[in-house]
């Protein structure tokens, strides 16, 4: 199909991605029906409207070249201050509601995936992509998507199913702190605290990614050491899944280890992670990592909007709607009342399942704009900790659930 921009005109089709994820940022940080609908809706639709209307191609390199490089530079700079020993000593009780409100996540992907794997296509696709992306975060998203190859149609179906989910559940989590019924059940200190102190409300946008200091060198060493931890990540990996058999004729065992060792984005997880935590002086004296990762994914939002064909995202979206509501209900169930017999805090569980749902990003922003500023620091450490998990999970599911198609 012919479109205004070809295929092969790389520096207008770059010039679109970067400069529409930079508009789509501007937006939702600008206005607030653009933050309502979020930044990642606006990059995906604006770019699905132009390949819709043949401005833009449905394929090129340049989107290729996102998948294989763009995203996976993301993913370590987003894991820049993920140091286990720091998030379990500053931030134990809320991490261990994170993970409990991961069990739900896990458990709701489970049951979604059972009940409507006959009615949506490549499910356990999309299940490990939701998986990853409801324990971690965006990122989490695009690393499933590309390990698993997911049709470009069906995750930009599932993006917007996700994200028009969680504009609702996270309307539900604002609601919740001024419902008397959850005050009464559920012990309220940090709430307390702030209508005691008559602290008010702060902009989200601006109180999370406001201006900060960033010298030319913490950008040098940000992205350089993404390219190195990248290079050797799926060095190793290259190395193990060409030394570790695996196929119908190989065993479980040595299938399983090839999945785990001889993965690009688990060995880029994991050693990532490795690195942070030893060496966590380096890493947490480089400023604007998160920034740029953040951009980063962006653009991988606008190019994911671009192959999305618009009857297929009517046609797949609602039920996909469904999968990702049933996860997120029987995450909020397990969170909620397991947190409710545990004796957590209303907002300590909110801000666990919020940072399932929308990752350390949101819960830290919601808990700024509350006024709940104990709990900033250490719900950004323990969100941040699902970047790390949530491939792991999405790997296990996705692997799982391929058996039962």
């Amino acid at each position: 199909m012919n479109t205004l921009i070809q295929p092969d005109d790389t520096w207008l089709l770059w010039g679109f991605l970067a400069g529409w994820a930079a508009v789509s940022i501007y937006l939702e940080q600008k206005y607030k029906w653009a933050s309502r609908i979020s930044g990642a809706i606006i990059a995906l639709v604006g770019a699905m409207l132009l390949a819709n209307f043949n401005i833009i191609p449905t394929e090129s390199p340049v989107y290729d070249t996102v998948w294989g490089y763009v995203v996976p530079l993301a993913i370590p700079l987003l894991l820049f201050r993920s140091n286990i020993f720091k998030i379990w000593k500053e931030s134990g009780r809320l991490l261990l509601i994170f993970l409990i409100s991961s069990i739900g996540t896990v458990a709701g992907a489970i049951v979604g995936f059972f009940v409507l794997k006959q009615y949506i296509p490549s499910l356990d696709k999309i299940t490990a992509m939701m998986t990853g992306s409801y324990i971690g975060g965006s990122v989490n998203f695009a690393a499933m998507a590309t390990k698993f190859e997911t049709p470009g149609e069906l995750v930009s179906a599932t993006v917007v199913a996700d994200n028009l989910l969680m504009a609702i559940y996270f309307l539900v989590l604002i609601l919740l702190p001024t419902l008397q019924f959850f005050r009464n059940k559920y012990r309220t200190p940090h709430i307390d605290e702030v209508e005691r102190s008559n602290h008010s409300d702060k902009n989200l946008a601006a109180s999370y990614w406001e201006r900060k200091d960033m010298s030319l060198l913490d950008i040098s060493k940000a992205v350089g050491t993404a390219f190195g931890i990248v290079a050797i990540s799926f060095t190793i990996a290259s190395y193990f899944d060409h030394l570790i058999p695996s196929g119908e004729n190989v065993s479980i065992f040595f299938n399983v280890l090839n999945g785990i060792l001889g993965d690009n984005y688990l060995m880029l997880t994991t050693l990532t992670m490795l690195l942070v935590t030893v060496f966590p002086r380096y890493f947490e004296s480089i400023n604007g990592a998160q920034e740029i990762g953040t951009y980063l994914i962006y653009i991988f939002f606008v190019v994911i909007g671009v192959p999305a064909s618009l009857p297929l995202i009517l046609q797949n979206a609602p039920l996909i709607f469904v999968f990702v509501t049933i996860m997120v209900l029987i995450n909020m169930i397990v969170s909620f009342g397991v947190g409710k017999v545990t004796k957590f805090s209303l907002e300590e569980i909110i801000l666990a399942s919020n940072a399932n749902i929308g990752g350390p990003t949101t819960a830290a922003a919601m808990a700024i704009s509350k006024g709940w500023t104990k709990l900033v620091g250490p719900i950004l450490l323990v969100g941040t900790l699902g970047y790390i998990i949530g491939n792991y999970a999405g790997t296990a599911i996705g692997l799982w659930l391929k058996n039962f198609l």
